[in-house]
């Protein structure tokens, strides 16, 4: 049996199920919740004075004599900033009607900005920097900030010009890290530190409590436009000290992160900020990315520092797991203090998952735990977790404690089973959407999630839940029968490893399944030893490309149980995902929908024959 590295967890091992007459059914775990703070700046405030050499925040200098050093944050350096910004922005006025929208990446002066609007009481709303680097229309940094009508926008340098001089009112103020933007009045970061904290803050930062809102999430946005998630300060500490109960390692030595995680996303600027905020780590901002380009840098920071918990989506620990292969130094450094791995935003393949465990046992001699669990913006984010050391991909274990979870049969959907959630992790609403905050919440006050589980073992069901799918995603096909989407999408990107980025499942009404496939253009060329300046429509024409492809359709052909697992066509996509059109987060999560929506006439082109796909992929099926 194989061992693993000592790492204490609780708090999500055991639950209670209550079987309702109704057919639904309700999970809690048996470990009641523990005290949790007021406001997430009580941490700040608490480690300043217990620990206010400890380093909180650092990054790598970009530019100048100190260029790829740590240049690194205190703890009681941090909340001197925050009281002082917070000054600053009760000065000019702002409030939770004209609060702080933040547009760039993760940063230093982005998280003293962000906790500085926390101590006096006054939102942010952190977009994502796509919305301006990336769009060409602006179309969702208009409507975020027409949503929570800003009174300060932040970014770090000129390059948000662009995007500012496009969208951000004349009467807003705007601050830069660095910089000016032609025409436009701007003021710099520094100036915000200027101030001196008064008893003006002092009675905002009195006035805020539980229920003050701390920050807007937004939803990436499928076929409709972004949601504000309210996010409270009792959602955010409840749901780390829930955290803290399961993962109660995270309390027994100062976390150490290295992260990349974008901080407007739940994962990256709830989970992981929060983890470190709350149990006095110290976090290293990753200017990395899991993308052919942006993992060296990421490489580089994890031959350096030996993080005791880490975080990243599927992709960046398969690129880790690559590379490991042939840098021992890599793999020493990574799984020197490790006590756990956790993934989030898609599922990890069972490959890269014994891939992993591989490279632990040689580093160290024993397994890491890899845990898994479900959550959402709307939820700050944890729900579920399984910690223990028996999980497997797919698996989403049990409720955390305090957070009711709720099994609802959805009888339009066939044999699914929703889960919604209850507790002071979850948001109060959407801001400023009356409607879609009424039609998220079930009579009883749960949240809708949307997403499909099952348990691993009906007769065992403390043996814990596994993730099935969107419920909106499922559709039947001509002849009647259910199409579960989540199973058979990660199984197409399991047996196109390495080449399939994403698949995106047609067939909605028509006689069989398709699929739509998101090729990742590295790995295609390097699979036929062609340059990375090679357009990818023509890679995508070569024939040991082709070969791979054709095969891959073969397999899953003869691979499937029935009509609703067998793909009958494929198209593999010459054109990236477009962010404007929603199809793709800023953390490479594909939707679904918004991909069907945006390309019709590829679904169609699908089922109307080779002639007018030039990329269409048939399984022999002989």
């Amino acid at each position: 049996m194989a061992r693993y590295r000592e790492a204490h967890v609780g708090g999500c091992l055991d639950a209670s199920v209550e079987h309702r007459t109704d057919g639904c059914a309700v999970l809690r775990s048996t470990e009641p919740l523990g005290w949790y703070p007021d406001r997430l700046t009580d941490c700040l405030e608490q480690w300043a004075q217990e620990a206010p050499d400890r380093t909180f925040i650092a990054r790598r200098e970009r530019s100048g004599p100190q260029q790829g050093q740590w240049r690194r944050i205190s703890y009681a350096e941090m909340l001197v900033q925050a009281k002082a910004i917070g000054q600053s922005l009760l000065d000019l006025g702002l409030s939770v009607e004209r609060p702080v929208a933040i547009l760039s990446d993760n940063d230093l002066e982005y998280l003293a900005l962000a906790l500085g609007a926390m101590w006096a009481g006054v939102p942010y709303a952190p977009v994502s920097s796509a919305y301006s680097l990336i769009s060409q229309d602006y179309g969702k940094l208009r409507h975020i900030l027409g949503t929570v009508t800003p009174g300060l926008v932040f970014a770090s340098g000129p390059a948000y010009a662009k995007a500012i001089q496009a969208v951000v009112a004349e009467d807003v103020t705007v601050v830069l890290t660095e910089g000016e933007i032609e025409g436009r009045a701007t003021r710099r970061f520094d100036s915000l530190l200027s101030a001196q904290p008064g008893a003006k803050l002092d009675a905002a930062h009195a006035a805020v409590g539980p229920d003050s809102i701390a920050k807007f999430l937004f939803t990436s946005g499928s076929t409709k436009a972004p949601k504000g998630v309210i996010n409270t300060h009792r959602m955010l500490c409840a749901n780390q000290q829930m955290l803290r109960q399961c993962l109660r390692f995270l309390a027994e030595e100062p976390p150490v992160l290295i992260d990349w995680l974008p901080w407007n996303h739940t994962f990256g600027g709830n989970h992981n900020v929060g983890i470190t905020l709350y149990n006095g780590g110290t976090l290293y901002i990753d200017d990395g990315k899991p993308t052919p380009k942006g993992m060296a840098e990421t490489l580089r920071n994890l031959r350096e520092i030996s993080p005791t918990v880490y975080f990243n989506v599927p992709k960046g620990f398969e690129e880790i797991a690559t590379a490991m292969d042939t840098d021992t130094h890599l793999r020493d450094t990574l799984f020197k203090r490790c006590k756990a791995f956790m993934f989030a935003g898609a599922g990890l393949s069972q490959a890269v998952w014994n891939k992993l465990d591989a490279h632990a046992e040689a580093a160290i001699g024993e397994r890491v735990r890899i845990i898994t669990g479900l959550g959402m913006t709307e939820t700050a984010p944890s729900c579920t977790f399984a910690v223990g050391t028996d999980v497997a991909s797919g698996h989403i274990g049990l409720p955390v404690p305090g957070v009711e979870v709720k099994l609802v049969k959805d009888a339009s959907t066939g044999d699914k089973t929703e889960v919604r959630f209850r507790g002071p992790n979850v948001m109060p609403g959407y801001w400023r959407a009356p409607q879609q905050t009424s039609e998220a919440f079930d009579e009883e006050g749960f949240y809708r999630t949307g997403d499909a589980v099952k348990f691993i073992d009906p007769a065992h069901p403390n043996r814990g839940l596994y993730f099935d799918g969107r419920t909106a995603e499922d559709f039947k096909l001509s002849t009647g029968t259910f199409v579960s989407v989540g199973p058979l999408r990660a199984k197409i990107i399991a047996a196109g490893h390495p080449c399939v980025q994403d698949a995106v499942i047609t067939g909605l009404n028509r006689d069989d399944v398709g699929a739509m496939l998101f090729p990742r253009a590295d790995e295609v060329r390097k699979l036929a030893d062609l340059p990375a300046e090679m357009p990818l429509p023509e890679v995508l024409h070569h024939p040991t490309v082709r070969a791979f492809f054709q095969a891959l359709a073969d397999r899953l052909w003869l691979d499937a149980t029935g009509s609703a697992s067998r793909v009958a066509r494929l198209h593999v996509l010459a054109e990236a995902p477009a962010i404007d059109a929603g199809e793709v987060t800023d953390k490479g999560s594909i939707n679904q929908r918004a991909v069907l929506s945006h390309r019709a006439s590829l679904v169609e082109a699908l089922y109307e024959g080779v002639a007018s796909d030039p990329f269409l992929i048939l399984p022999n099926k002989a």
